[in-house]
């Protein structure tokens, strides 16, 4: 192993997809390693939005590895043109790849890392720090030594704020008993929550476009319940997306439903606020933009979520001042400029930091950009599990072929002269003749050449409501 540390596993922290692919890589390779996740089981954070159904179908939600894996332990694939939900996900491909007798014996559960550094070194040591083991210490003060470290802990569990300048805003901090993070199950646990209740949805990506359909459904069901949608953009254009025209139908058909209940009136959008303060009088809350004030009784706070790189303190980190990536990722990802199938293959390269033998991937190598797809990380772990194998030719030989659907960047569309909240794109790619015309990038994953874009992974409500999401 390249770590220069071969008695020593690599470390992967997170039992997510794009952790468990990382293992699977590492089990096909013969390197040791050990998989720390916080949650009780695999896929905890999938689970948490297990309601949700995915844009995309089956034969692009499994890593080439796992699959391999898993069919060589008589693992039945689920139909490969099926949409799963999330709670599909976990329970018929990550749980039984978790399972494997390959893998399962590396996994610690409720293993909750608190810290990275070197053993023995602060960040300012550089003496022998590349022959230095890894030093990974638990929230339970246990200390682990490892080779290398695979950062797939992802980003679910630090959502943006709803202040618009990227702090909390005046009163949030107060009024956090009144705010829902993205994709609440409206329609199932989380029902009595919003039931007969005024609820502001505060965001432009597609969780809150799954959110607002949800909402409107209940809106139907239980008299009393209103809806508002408040996006700092001055048009909810980019969220409609390209509607009939969406090279991704499910996504398409989000964005003409959405479009339908704010001309209805059963929605009603609060364009250009900017959330400034958030005031709790009794059992109700103030939303205000400085200028106008929204009275809720709930806020659902879906504007994203941020990299938390604290745990890796003590290493060498080039992370671009912007987005949070590393400083070589950012230009191919910035969301200004690219769309989820715009961003270029990239894999080890891309994603090395000063620090020899840390990689961060999965969304939280993209730092705050919204341009994530799952089969990118799926591409990340095949490369940097081979960068730490010393094979640096599999390493570098990063393809991918994505949609470009031009429509989750963050790019201001036409009239509109904000960047809108949050964002992410993906789905199921459209019938040949329907798909809108993409650029040509690199094709095939993992040694194996595709036909058919990887647009993964997104969120969304049942099949019969459209699907909807952030690229997560």
């Amino acid at each position: 192993m390249t770590s220069n540390l071969p008695e020593l596993p690599v470390v992967v922290i997170g039992a997510g997809p794009v952790g468990l692919a990382a293992a699977a890589h590492l089990t096909e390779r013969g390197l040791p390693f050990l998989v720390l996740e916080a949650g009780d089981g695999p896929a905890a954070a999938v689970r948490e939005w297990g309601h949700v159904r995915l844009f995309s179908p089956w034969r692009f939600d499994i890593d080439p590895a796992a699959a391999r894996l898993l069919s060589g332990a008589g693992w039945v694939r689920p139909d490969d043109g099926k949409l799963p939900t999330g709670a599909q996900l976990a329970a018929d491909y990550l749980q039984p790849l978790a399972d494997l007798p390959t893998i399962k014996p590396h996994i610690r559960y409720g293993a909750r890392v608190a810290a990275v550094t070197r053993l023995g070194l602060d960040r300012v040591r550089s003496l022998g720090r590349e022959q230095t083991p890894y030093l990974v210490r638990l929230a339970d003060g246990e200390d682990i030594l490892a080779g290398a470290i695979i950062d797939a802990s992802g980003t679910w569990r630090t959502p943006n704020v709803l202040g618009a300048s990227g702090i909390p805003a005046h009163g949030e901090t107060a009024a956090a008993a009144f705010v829902d993070s993205a994709l609440p199950d409206v329609l199932g646990r989380d029902r009595d929550r919003f039931a007969g209740s005024r609820t502001l949805v505060v965001g432009a990506g597609h969780s809150a476009a799954n959110t607002l359909l949800a909402l409107a459904e209940l809106a139907a069901q239980a008299p009393g319940t209103t809806v508002g949608w408040a996006i700092r953009a001055t048009s909810p254009a980019r969220t409609y997306g390209g509607e009939a025209a969406d090279a991704l139908p499910a996504r398409g058909a989000l964005g003409a439903r959405l479009r339908e209940h704010v001309e209805n009136g059963t929605i009603t959008l609060y364009p250009g606020f900017s959330v400034q303060s958030v005031t709790v009088d009794g059992d109700t809350v103030a939303v205000s933009d400085g200028d106008r004030t929204v009275i809720a009784d709930r806020i659902v706070s879906a504007t994203g979520f941020r990299p938390d790189h604290t745990i890796a303190g003590e290493l060498r980190l080039d992370l671009d001042p912007v987005l949070g990536s590393t400083r070589a990722l950012a230009p191919l990802i910035d969301p200004n400029e690219h769309s989820c199938g715009t961003v270029p293959p990239h894999g080890a390269d891309e994603l090395t930091h000063p620090e020899p033998g840390y990689y961060a991937i999965g969304v939280k190598s993209y730092g705050r950009a919204p341009t994530f797809l799952l089969a990118t990380g799926y591409e990340q772990a095949r490369s940097v599990v081979a960068a730490l194998a010393g094979d640096w030719d599999a390493a570098r030989d990063v393809q991918l072929d994505l949609p470009e659907t031009g429509v989750c960047n963050s790019n201001p569309i036409a009239g509109d002269d904000t960047i809108a909240d949050g964002g992410g794109c993906c789905g199921t790619p459209a019938p040949a003749a329907a798909r809108a015309p993409g650029r040509g990038l690199a094709t095939g994953i993992a040694g194996g050449l595709l036909t058919a874009p990887l647009n993964l992974i997104t969120l969304g409500d049942k099949p019969a409501d459209g699907q909807a999401g952030s690229c997560c």
